[in-house]
C-alpha cells in the first residue's frame, strides 16, 4: 500500500490544508479535550456505531438538515460533562466573529463526541467544583489550536484505557495519487483490544506506513488466541468508547461526508477486537474542507473510502504506541510492555 499511498510530511490530522488542533486537560483530573478548528467552515457529518454515544449538535449534519458547514469539532473525555468543552471551543470562536450568521448574530457551530473516563484512577474532586472543568479544557484547547500538536496521552487521550494497554489520542495522514489528503484523528478508549492475543502486535498491522507504531507486523504463526474476546473487566453501558474525526480536502456534500463517516467506522473495525459493541459509542465525524478544489469522481469516492478507513486504524495503532505513563495507571504502556 504504501508504493500507492503514503503518509502526509506530518502524518496528521493538519496535512490537511486549513485545519488546526488543540488541547485542553489535566493530567491529576487525567482527563481533557481536544478541539479541531477549522478555518473556513466545513462540510460535515456523522456516522455512530457504537451502543452508547454521547454527542452535541449531530442532528445537524444529517444531508437533509439546513447548517452547511462547522466551525470546529470536539472530542472530549468526562463523559455526560465533557460536552461542555464544546462550549469553550464556542466561545473563543464567537470572540474570533466566526460563526453560522442569522440575521446580525453570529453563532459558532461545534459538534462534539465525548468519551467514558471517570474511574480511570484520577483524581475526580479536586478543583472540580460547582462546575466540571470541561468548559475551560475546550476553550484551553481552542486558543491552542496549531499545526503542530501531541499525540498519546494528551487532550482527549489523557484519560483513555483499552482491554490490554493505555489509550491514547492518534493522527495519521495519506496522500493520494490524486491530489488528495485524508487525515484521521482518533481517541481510543475502546472496550476491546487494538493488539493481538497477549502480544504487542497490532490489529492494524496491514495498514502501517513506515514503522509508524512500531513496525512489528502481524505475528507468525498467529496465536492460537488471536481471536479470543478480551474485554474491559466489568464493562459497564458508557464505561468506554473509541471517538474520531475523518477530514479531507475534497469537494464533497454532506451526503458524501456520512459516507466518508461510515468508512472511518470500518477502520475502527480493522484495529479494535471487538469494535462496535454495547459498551461502546464509536462515532466518527467526517469533514470535507474542499481546499483541494477536487471533486472526486464515484469511482475515486470509493477508494477515499477505503483511505479514510486505513487511515483510521493508523490513527488508533499510533494513539495506544504514542502512550506514555503517569501517576495512578491501572494498564501497561505499550511503549514500555
Amino acid at each position: 500500500m504504501s508504493g500507492v499511498w503514503r503518509p502526509g510530511p506530518r502524518n496528521s490530522l493538519a496535512d490537511v490544508a486549513g485545519v488546526r488542533v488543540g488541547h485542553g486537560g489535566d493530567e491529576a483530573l487525567k482527563s481533557g479535550s481536544t478541539a479541531v478548528l477549522f478555518d473556513r467552515p466545513a462540510v460535515a457529518s456523522v456516522a455512530v456505531h457504537g451502543g452508547a454515544p454521547g454527542t452535541r449538535e449531530t442532528d445537524l449534519l444529517a444531508p437533509e438538515n439546513t447548517v452547511a458547514g462547522i466551525d470546529a469539532l470536539v472530542l472530549s473525555g468526562g463523559s455526560a460533562f465533557g460536552l461542555d468543552a464544546a462550549s469553550g471551543v464556542q466561545a473563543f470562536l464567537r470572540e474570533a466573529g466566526r460563526g453560522f450568521a442569522v440575521g446580525d448574530v453570529r453563532v459558532p457551530i461545534v459538534p462534539a463526541a465525548i468519551l467514558f473516563d471517570l474511574a480511570n484512577g484520577g483524581d475526580k474532586h479536586t478543583g472540580w467544583d460547582r462546575y466540571p472543568p470541561y468548559r475551560e479544557f475546550g476553550y484551553a484547547a481552542a486558543s491552542s489550536a496549531s499545526a503542530d500538536f501531541a499525540i498519546g496521552t494528551a487532550g482527549a487521550g489523557i484519560g483513555c484505557t483499552t482491554a490490554t494497554f493505555k489509550g491514547g489520542l492518534g493522527t495519521a495522514s495519506t496522500l493520494l495519487p490524486s491530489g488528495i489528503v485524508v487525515a484521521a484523528l482518533v481517541a481510543v478508549n475502546a472496550v476491546g483490544s487494538p493488539t493481538i492475543g497477549t502480544g504487542r502486535h497490532f490489529w492494524a498491522a496491514p495498514f502501517e506506513m513506515e514503522g509508524e507504531f512500531g513496525g512489528l507486523g502481524l505475528p507468525t504463526p498467529l496465536p492460537a488466541d488471536a481471536v479470543a474476546v478480551r474485554t474491559k473487566l466489568d464493562p459497564r453501558p458508557g464505561t468506554n468508547t473509541t471517538i474520531g474525526i475523518v477530514v479531507t480536502d475534497a469537494v464533497l456534500d454532506k451526503a458524501a461526508a456520512k459516507r466518508l463517516a461510515i468508512a472511518g467506522q470500518d477502520g475502527f473495525a480493522k484495529a479494535i477486537w471487538p469494535a462496535h459493541t454495547d459498551f461502546d459509542g464509536d462515532l466518527v465525524f467526517a469533514a470535507a474542507t474542499g481546499t483541494s478544489g477536487i471533486t472526486p469522481a464515484p469511482i475515486d469516492r470509493m477508494k477515499l473510502a477505503a483511505a479514510a478507513a486505513a487511515t483510521m486504524a493508523r490513527a488508533i495503532a499510533r494513539g495506544v504506541s504514542a502512550a506514555n505513563a503517569t501517576a495512578y495507571d491501572r494498564l501497561p504502556v505499550w511503549s514500555t510492555a
